[in-house]
């Protein structure tokens, strides 16, 4: 896979000890949870680092100082349900104030491609930065499609984060959106004949919500 300006691969040790556990086919559905929810913090760190911010009063003990905060109403959170969901109090754990959409999606078993069903969104997230959040980036076609109604409703600061991609996906979205900054935990080595990712760790929503 070519390198693209746009993708970042975090690659870090405590992910990787993470993904571990989530790869585990013995992993139940409490732990699996658990651990999405850890690695999506930890993402949340690196993908955070340009968020809007401001300067306000504060008095310490000895002082009054300016000190920066993150905007009011700047962050917007977008998970693609389901799977995505999993992934939103990892990002609570270090902003409780973002803002929440949803975007609903599933994918055609035939065609690969995705099908809208939803979608909900915060007032004027226009003017927010808006990150989607899809656990598993198998093809792209999900996270490109809720992208693609991102931006028709005017949304120009756009992230993604995924903690497992395949090439394939990572490639379909840094190309279809090469103004979004793709951050991915852990990058695998192809899909399946089925679109799945391999080795993978499974459907990444069946696993949280443990519907199998």
């Amino acid at each position: 896979m070519k390198d693209y300006p746009n993708v970042h691969i975090l690659d870090h040790p405590l992910i990787r000890h993470k993904v571990a556990y989530l790869r585990d086919v013995n992993t139940d559905t409490k732990l699996f949870r658990d651990l999405i929810t850890e690695v999506a913090t930890l993402m949340t760190y690196e993908a955070f680092k340009d968020v809007p911010t401001e300067s306000i009063k504060i008095q310490t003990p000895f002082e009054l100082i300016d000190q920066d905060i993150v905007k009011n109403d700047s962050v917007a959170i977008v998970p693609i349900l389901r799977a995505g969901l999993g992934m939103v109090d990892g990002v609570f754990n270090l902003f409780p104030l973002a803002k929440v959409g949803h975007i609903g999606l599933y994918r055609n078993e035939e065609t690969h491609e995705p099908v809208e069903y939803y979608c909900k969104l915060p007032q004027n997230i226009e003017n927010m930065v808006t990150v989607v959040l899809d656990p598993m980036l198998a093809t792209g076609g999900s996270a490109s499609e809720a992208i693609t109604m991102l931006k028709k409703r005017g949304c120009k600061k756009i992230k993604l984060m995924s903690i497992i991609a395949a090439p394939e996906g990572v490639t379909r979205m840094a190309e279809d959106h090469p103004d979004v900054e793709i951050y991915v935990s852990t990058l695998d080595r192809e899909l399946n004949e089925n679109c799945y990712i391999l080795p993978g760790l499974g459907d990444a929503g069946d696993r949280i919500f443990g519907t199998k």
